[in-house]
């Protein structure tokens, strides 16, 4: 699901918390040393996607947010910032040539490239969460 977040909206907040859950607390979010990305330069997005794009040849930039149960990955196009929400149980992650995420069917590559190289330990703390939530039995009860 990805709604428009330029402005602040509580009903948008009440759905990014609903899916994800709230914001992590301030204790935690300095033991996880952060829960945001730097930016990254997105290479390619499917086809159900590219609305959300620049289409002149600008870069597309990208972050990505740590929930408790799940991921936002930020998505700017000019003055308007976008966010795809995604429950670690819809993730998947695959590196290759390019780095990407998939979900619902939907997908976001981003570039191995140096901010990809800045990153590199956030993702790792990215698959580190989805594995710890999703190994737990009570996020399968509520």
């Amino acid at each position: 699901m990805i709604i428009n977040t330029t402005y602040t909206d509580k009903e948008a907040k009440r759905l990014i918390d609903s899916h994800l859950g709230a914001v992590f607390p301030l204790m935690k979010r300095i033991k996880l040393k952060g829960i945001g990305s730097k930016r990254m330069i997105i290479h390619d997005v499917s086809p159900n996607l590219k609305q959300y794009m620049n289409t002149v040849d600008d870069l597309n930039y990208g972050s990505i947010e740590l929930r408790p149960k799940g991921i936002l990955v930020h998505i700017h196009k000019k003055l308007n910032s976008f966010s795809w929400i995604i429950p670690y149980y819809k993730l998947h992650i695959y590196t290759s040539s390019f780095f990407s995420i998939h979900a619902e069917g939907k997908f976001v590559q981003f570039e191995k490239n140096k901010l990809y190289k800045e990153n590199k330990a956030f993702i790792e703390k990215m698959i580190v969460q989805k594995n710890l939530v999703l190994n737990t039995t009570d996020y399968y009860e509520g």
